[in-house]
């Protein structure tokens, strides 16, 4: 299962929002940095209505929706890249994760301290990235010293290798994260290798007091964070409110609804941050839906058919035939399998298919 890890600075109310989306309170919130130490792990499962649809469908009383697994970091702090605070702990519980929710406090209040003194988003992120830049730099360069040995023996890996980090170089130093430096195909792959923390997809979580989440677009931090993240991180934000998020633990579906309808809000921000999170992990959905359950498998955009039907048991990759598949869009406008096969809209597809994300399918194979 793939890893999406929760940072910021300290009390921007990162271990507040992993508590929401783990619908748990495993991490301890409180008004002092560090609270968090060790990374807390919590499977959260992805906020998708159509499971439901395929389950009146199917005419079964189980869903299993797909899921993910999320890690709550402790807060960075400047320095974090020479050790200061927890920072070699806190760097490589980064390095362990797939991709990155970066919060940022987008909040005034007097009673929750801010360590660096005052409320200014882009500054907050600033100081994160440049503390992952540093130790990025600090990796790239080590590996480049290595690496130009084996190049100049005529290793062509390794001169290919030169080539892309003595580009990288420069681009760090200009405190750019790797993920935004133009790369061609083979690139990237080479890239992946170096294992590199600001390589790492990254979305940013802006966190808004309580009164300002049906109206987060108009608050000036969310619109500097915008602004700031489009320009120079080319990466989506979400503006969740941790707090709100947290009192809706304890309450049951309909009435967290109607809390939220109250606050002029129609949907979670978790849930947003979730969907938003599941995609930055270049993630999708088919499902399998029968009379003993509907369930959602998660697979990476581009997957063929066998690797599709390999996430169910290594047996259906192996000895893959054919699937049988249907789009969501038509099963559920037509309302059955049979009316989507009288329709020509359920199909056989071999092994070049390419899965698309709500795709209903069921598989023939050969043990």
């Amino acid at each position: 299962m793939l890893k999406a890890g929760i940072v910021g600075l300290p009390n921007v109310g990162k271990s507040t929002l992993f508590n929401a989306l783990t619908r748990s309170r495993k991490a301890e919130a409180a008004n002092y940095p560090f609270c968090t130490i060790d990374p807390n792990v919590g499977v959260v499962t992805v906020p998708d209505e159509r499971a439901y649809v395929l389950q009146k469908i199917a005419k079964t009383n189980v869903v299993i929706p797909a899921a993910i697994e999320f890690v709550d970091i402790a807060g960075l702090v400047a320095g974090a890249s020479k050790g200061e605070g927890l920072g070699n702990q806190f760097l490589a519980n980064i390095r362990e994760v797939d991709a990155i929710v970066h919060v940022v406090r987008c909040f005034e209040d007097s009673d929750v301290v801010h360590t660096m003194g005052g409320v200014d988003p882009v500054r907050d992120i600033e100081v994160v990235t440049t503390e992952l830049v540093l130790s990025d730099l600090d990796a790239v360069q080590k590996r480049l010293d290595k690496t130009v040995k084996k190049a100049k023996g005529g290793d062509k890996e390794a001169q290919a290798e030169v080539v892309l980090l003595e580009r990288l170089v420069p681009h760090l130093n200009s405190n750019k994260p790797a993920n935004i430096l133009e790369a061609t195909e083979d690139e990237v792959k080479l890239l992946k290798l170096f294992q590199l923390l600001t390589a790492k997809p990254v979305i940013y979580a802006c966190n808004v007091a309580e009164g300002d989440l049906a109206k987060a677009e108009e608050n000036p931090f969310v619109q500097k964070v915008s602004e700031f993240v489009r320009a120079h991180h080319d990466a989506a934000y979400v503006p969740i409110s941790a707090r709100i998020e947290a009192e809706l633990i304890d309450l049951a579906p309909e009435e967290a609804k109607e809390f939220l309808k109250d606050l002029g809000v129609d949907d979670s921000g978790v849930s947003s941050l979730i969907r938003a999170t599941y995609a930055l992990l270049g993630l999708q959905t088919y499902f399998t839906a029968g009379e003993k359950e509907v369930r959602a498998w998660t697979i990476k955009k581009g997957w063929k058919a066998p690797a599709a039907a390999g996430v169910i048991h290594t047996d259906f990759e192996k000895g893959f035939i054919k699937a049988e598949v249907v789009s969501y869009a038509d099963l559920t406008a037509l309302g059955s399998v049979a009316a989507a096969r009288e329709a020509g809209k359920y199909r056989l597809e071999g092994k070049e298919y390419v899965f698309q994300d709500g795709d209903v399918a069921l598989f023939r194979f050969n043990t």
